[in-house]
C-alpha cells in the first residue's frame, strides 16, 4: 500500500512509472480473482486505492495544485 508521504517524495516520472506498474498489478490481481487463484482478495481493493491515489496526485500536478518534486530535489532528499 502506497502512503501519501511516499508519493510526495517522488518525481513526476517516478509517479507515472509507479502508476503503470500498479495498474498492471491490478490487472493481474483481477485475473487471479476471476480464476479463483487469489487467496487475499483485499489486495484488489488496496491496489485499486493505490491507483486512485497516484492518479489524484498526477491530476493535482496537472491543475497546478501540487508541484512535482524535481529530479535534483529527489537526489537531495
Amino acid at each position: 500500500m502506497i502512503k501519501m508521504n511516499e508519493i510526495k517524495n517522488m518525481t513526476l516520472n517516478e509517479i507515472q512509472q509507479r502508476l503503470n506498474d500498479t495498474e498492471e498489478e491490478l490487472a493481474n490481481l483481477k485475473f487471479q480473482l476471476a480464476t479463483h487463484q487469489l487467496d487475499d482478495t483485499s489486495r484488489v481493493t488496496h491496489t485499486h486505492r493505490d491507483v486512485a491515489r497516484l492518479k489524484t496526485v498526477l491530476r493535482e500536478i496537472e491543475l497546478g495544485a501540487r508541484k512535482p518534486l524535481s529530479q535534483q530535489e529527489s537526489e537531495e532528499a
